[in-house]
């Protein structure tokens, strides 16, 4: 199977953003890289097998074709829908937080 590109819309790229700063202002510059790396390797897993992540919210959320994946080592989930030609990473949110709300407020694309 080829893989296809994971394109990260605004919104995940803030949360990505948010998470880095949290990790390296709370456990340092190592813990943060780490994150990077897990994040990373979520990705290329996403792009290769896009159907393996959990179909999970989008039941509860009644959104077609959602998965999530969690990251390896961090709670975080990745929120994506796979397209003909990539993958649309919607949000990267912490695991523990209300998933319902945070999944309908805005999102510029």
């Amino acid at each position: 199977m080829t893989s296809k590109p994971v394109v990260l819309r605004q919104q995940a790229r803030r949360d990505v953003e948010e998470a880095v700063r949290y990790y390296r202002r709370e456990a340092g510059a190592v813990v943060a890289a780490r994150f990077v790396l897990s994040f990373e390797s979520t990705n290329r897993s996403i792009a290769s097998h896009p159907a393996a992540g959990s179909p999970r919210y989008a039941h509860e959320l009644n959104l077609p074709g959602l998965r999530t994946r969690l990251l390896r080592r961090f709670p975080y989930l990745l929120f994506y829908v796979e397209r003909d030609d990539h993958i649309d990473l919607w949000r990267v949110l912490h695991a523990k937080r209300d998933i319902p709300a945070w999944m309908q407020s805005p999102d510029d694309v």
